[in-house]
């Protein structure tokens, strides 16, 4: 397949068997058997690698179904407003808060405009983005629209849990606690330590619309689930 042209197509159930060694793709299976081919990453060790999901180059067809499935997955927690985490959660949280029947969504951001606070910000890490220094701001104008409310909160993908981290602090700092937090892509299983490490067990309000293992390189060079 040509860089371009994944997550643009969701197959059928079964087309592909998701425990075959693959050298350039991993399937995902969508919680009603779909499937979604998504890139392979290499990590620097060359001997482990990460399923990729970059979902605002997704086809809006995959879009839409992801945030469907989430906001199905999330529906009985009865979400008042779902917050999205930047940059590219913002574009499921759009597609979730659709699918839920909301009119709108509350964006986080990392761009200051003049009339934020800087009280209402917190530093900002990304496993994609290792080396640039940001930090996560809330728009004051918007906190009318979360404080009270039982709030959701979106990234497209959970991987060392740093951004949801991020964005935990950042809510708590407005006196604001997500019933639920939600992603398309739970990368691992390495991010519940650090979502849990201030005490609370946020892994337990954590769902995703699929999961995604970190890969071993066999023995002729394709990429195959852990033992």
């Amino acid at each position: 397949m040509q860089p371009h042209d994944f997550w643009q197509e969701l197959h059928a159930p079964g087309s592909f068997d998701p425990m075959e060694k693959r050298a350039d793709f991993h399937v995902a299976e969508l919680p009603d058997g779909r499937q979604l081919r998504l890139p392979i990453r290499v990590l620097a060790d060359g001997e482990h690698a990460l399923a990729s999901l970059i979902v605002n180059q997704a086809s809006f067809t995959v879009l839409e179904a992801l945030g469907a499935a989430l906001a199905a997955r999330i529906a009985a927690l009865d979400v008042d407003v779902v917050a999205g985490l930047p940059t590219l959660g913002l574009t499921l949280a759009a597609a979730v808060a659709r699918a839920l029947g909301h009119a709108r969504y509350v964006p986080l951001g990392t761009s200051r405009k003049f009339w934020y606070r800087e009280e209402l910000s917190v530093p900002l890490s990304s496993i994609t983005t290792p080396n640039q220094e940001k930090r996560l701001y809330i728009d004051p104008r918007m906190l009318p629209l979360l404080e009270g409310k039982r709030v959701g909160l979106v990234d497209d993908v959970i991987s060392s849990g740093a951004s949801i981290v991020s964005g935990l602090s950042l809510l708590a700092s407005c006196g604001i606690e997500p019933v639920v937090i939600g992603a398309a892509m739970l990368q691992s299983e390495r991010w519940r330590d650090r979502v849990d490490m201030g005490g609370k067990q946020w892994s337990e309000r954590i769902v995703g619309v699929f999961s995604t293992p970190i890969l071993e390189r066999s023995e002729n060079g394709c990429w195959r689930r852990p033992n």
